[in-house]
């Protein structure tokens, strides 16, 4: 009998002793971006790419757990032999959410800036541009000296699917700027007299070229905002309007992967700047829809009201654990202590069976690290 309490006591010591040996991480991470992208190469280096961290331009950082980044300095240039962005227009330039695939031994970078031809002088002028390497550390030359193409009004937010047929599909982000749309929440916040229109942006689909040079056929619109307050999806994506904070709602920051032969997108909603941003999900059977909203949305938001110090969650790219058995959601949010400066998070997402995506975050508190990290 005293054997075998002896034989107990020490395998839950053991269990103790091992748990609290267990390495861990803790949000934020020590890197500050928007709109971080994280590419995976072989050897198990991971990559990141954001928003902010250079001048005019686009900064690396190179990781092997997921957790630990080192800055690897600027690898995109706006000025490179065939630059075809405004470095002194509005926002910097706006040099925008870059992220970057290994294709053939090459690394594309698609990112958003603004475009220097600009004849009727528009604030907002973005597009979509894309730039090569020979290494993920840069340099990235820009392939043509023009965006990837010109759809007629200003777009962000590049995002690429590679699908099983071979197939290249580009997702992008048409901006609010001049896009005023009616809806039952334009008309609510109009009879208040907060705003005078509400102005939107929409994810749009459109299959992309072999080789980056442009597009196939006209973009498809895959997802906007809710156009009735009965829509279950409308509370959640209106919050920038209802807490009078713009006259705008967004669907931006789109990124798509496919499980099975489902084609998951998830997306950002409300001001990118506020504390509102937050993501969501919508499924289809085709990469260019139609696309159906989630029930559980939105699957990342804000926590102060649990208690919690963490605003602004948006924006996210997809990645493995170096073991491949974890998925990670990655993406920018604000703290209490951060303050307007966003910074980088890593929370672990599943896909449910039934196919419903859970994020596990945000999360501030102690994580174990990434499956697989030596």
């Amino acid at each position: 009998m005293k054997k075998s309490i002896l034989v107990s006591f020490l395998i839950m010591l053991t269990a103790v002793t091992l748990n609290a040996q267990q390495p861990t991480y803790t949000n934020p991470l020590a890197v500050d971006l928007g709109d971080p992208y994280v590419l995976h190469v072989k050897g198990d280096k991971y990559y990141m790419y954001g928003t902010g961290g250079a001048k005019n331009g686009f900064a690396a950082y190179s990781s092997t757990d997921l957790v630990n980044w080192k800055n690897e300095g600027q690898v995109y240039f706006h000025d490179n032999a065939n630059g075809w962005s405004d470095p002194k227009a509005a926002w910097g330039g706006a040099y925008w959410a870059p992220e970057v695939y290994a294709i053939n031994g090459k690394y594309y970078m698609f990112y958003s800036a603004q475009w220097k031809e600009n004849p009727a002088k528009e604030l907002e002028n973005f597009r979509i541009g894309v730039a090569v390497a020979d290494k993920p550390t840069g340099p990235f030359i820009d392939v043509a000296n023009k965006p990837v193409f010109d759809p007629g009004y200003p777009i962000i937010d590049a995002n690429l699917l590679f699908d099983t047929n071979g197939k290249v599909y580009l997702y992008y982000s048409r901006c609010c700027y001049k896009h005023p749309v009616q809806s039952e929440i334009a008309a609510w916040a109009k009879s208040k007299g907060w705003f005078n229109e509400i102005e939107e942006s929409w994810v749009y689909g459109v299959e992309l070229k072999p080789d980056f040079s442009g597009v196939i056929g006209e973009p498809a619109l895959l997802l906007r905002p809710p156009v009735s307050m009965k829509d279950k999806q409308a509370e959640w994506e209106s919050r920038s309007v209802t807490s009078k904070e713009v006259n705008r709602r967004w669907t931006e920051g789109s990124s798509i992967f496919k499980k099975g032969n489902v084609y998951y997108m998830m997306y950002s909603a409300n001001y990118f700047g506020g504390k509102n941003y937050a993501v969501g999900y919508a499924t289809s059977k085709k990469p260019l829809g139609p696309f159906t909203k989630a029930a559980n949305n939105p699957v990342l938001q804000k926590n102060v009201e649990q208690g919690g110090v963490v605003t602004g969650t948006g924006h996210n790219s997809i990645t493995y654990s170096p073991d491949g058995k974890e998925m990670f959601c990655v993406y920018h949010g604000r703290t209490s202590e951060t303050g307007d400066k966003r910074v980088v998070f890593i929370d672990r997402m599943k896909i449910l069976p039934g196919g419903k995506l859970v994020v596990q975050g945000p999360t501030t508190v102690p994580q174990p690290v990434p499956g697989g990290i030596n």
